[in-house]
């Protein structure tokens, strides 16, 4: 017989992968809604104006995301072994990793419908398949300085591809039903 500690761990991190899936399968239908936006050099004012807003709220999501749930809890040490919450913790961390890997993908979208930002965001898209394989990192509570550096330098990167291209991303936490997935994306409205 397993003994309650185990047992819970285990309910733990089979409730963190439920969750996780729920969030990849509830962020999946933001990816086509650019797939229909006008080629990139051809989109009217408006339109890149729209495509702007919609990257920096989303960037600015991500940046919150990582930083209110993976940053900060890993500099106080709550992902170490035996450290108290660490569950809930990481729990936290593996949604907004992937909270912030699928708020990248859809500001990497958005930057499709302005040509400056689309050309300051192709460089730095590499970031994102980086931080897809973290997930399981931080689901099983392995993750190091250097996992948690590069949830920070892909932020980072698309902050300084924004502000290249005239956009200033302010970073903004989401709300727990936004990390949770359930709060579809409003457009940076």
């Amino acid at each position: 017989m397993l003994s309650p500690a185990p047992a819970r761990q285990g309910v733990g991190v089979l409730l963190l992968c439920c969750a996780l899936l729920a969030t990849l399968a509830g962020c999946r239908s933001d990816q086509g809604k650019v797939s229909g936006a006008t080629p990139v050099g051809t989109a009217s004012a408006e339109e890149q104006k729209h495509a702007k807003a919609r990257f920096a709220a989303n960037a600015g999501l991500a940046a919150g995301a990582t930083y209110q749930w993976i940053v900060k809890p890993y500099r106080e040490g709550r992902f170490k072994d035996g450290a108290d919450g660490r569950t809930t913790a990481l729990f936290k961390a593996g949604l907004a990793g992937a909270f912030t890997y699928n708020r990248l993908k859809a500001a990497t979208g958005y930057a499709k419908g302005d040509p400056l930002l689309s050309e300051a965001v192709a460089p730095i898209t590499m970031r994102m398949e980086e931080l897809k394989k973290l997930g399981s990192k931080l689901r099983t509570g392995r993750v190091r300085e250097a996992d948690i550096r590069s949830f920070e330098k892909a932020v980072t990167s698309f902050k300084h591809a924004g502000k290249g291209a005239g956009v200033e991303i302010t970073q903004k936490t989401p709300s727990a039903s936004q990390l949770a997935g359930s709060q579809p994306d409003n457009g940076g409205r």
